[in-house]
């Protein structure tokens, strides 16, 4: 009797854990970082991609979470002879549906936002002028799942899925802009987002 008690204090522990991640109150952090090379024939040196994006959100309700992201991206193409750097910020509300003790599904909306510089480099990547001030403005809607192996750990597995985003650049001196309208459906399972959050 004694190990039968036992064994459903444990399981309810397991199954309060599991809720309590998501419940009203609660915050979230987590984030990503992410580094490219690339090496293109005839260029000299390599491409080179880096972001970082830590992010933070409060659950406003049971199973319901609003925050932000704030970083910095780095992209420099020696093979096209441009770099661009460009701070970020990502607002996002997020919901989740439980699907077990330890499962759960989620869908995130954010609206990522950056403001950076365009740079004209030589062939070897160096000596970079500037072309103009860039601002990109997206809205994404991307499903993933959360797995919680302990109580203040979420795993997570998700792709990008039904985004838009307006890139515009405007040059330096003239102020003539050009902009970039992007529409899309990226569901790729060959290619998900991996990511960990802690809950507390």
């Amino acid at each position: 009797m004694k190990k039968l008690l036992l064994s459903l204090v444990a399981v309810a522990g397991l199954v309060y854990g599991a809720q309590a991640q998501t419940e009203k109150g609660n915050f979230m952090l987590g984030g990503n970082v992410g580094v490219n090379s690339t090496k293109v024939d005839g260029a000299p040196k390599a491409d080179f991609k880096f972001s970082v994006l830590p992010s933070i959100g409060y659950f406003v309700g049971n199973n319901f979470a609003i925050g932000t992201g704030v970083g910095y991206e780095y992209d420099k193409k020696v093979s096209n002879r441009t770099q661009e750097g460009a701070f970020k910020v990502a607002p996002f509300g997020r919901y989740y549906v439980g699907l077990s003790d330890q499962f759960k599904f989620f869908g995130q909306l954010s609206v990522p936002l950056a403001f950076g510089e365009l740079k004209a480099t030589d062939a070897n990547g160096d000596n970079a002028v500037k072309l103009g001030t860039t601002t990109n403005i997206g809205v994404e809607l991307a499903p993933g799942f959360a797995f919680f192996p302990t109580k203040k750990i979420g795993i997570e597995l998700s792709v990008k899925g039904l985004s838009y985003d307006n890139y515009t650049v405007k040059a330096e001196g003239t102020g003539a802009k050009a902009k970039t309208n992007t529409f899309g459906l990226n569901a790729d399972t060959f290619a998900p987002r991996l990511g960990v959050q802690f809950y507390f």
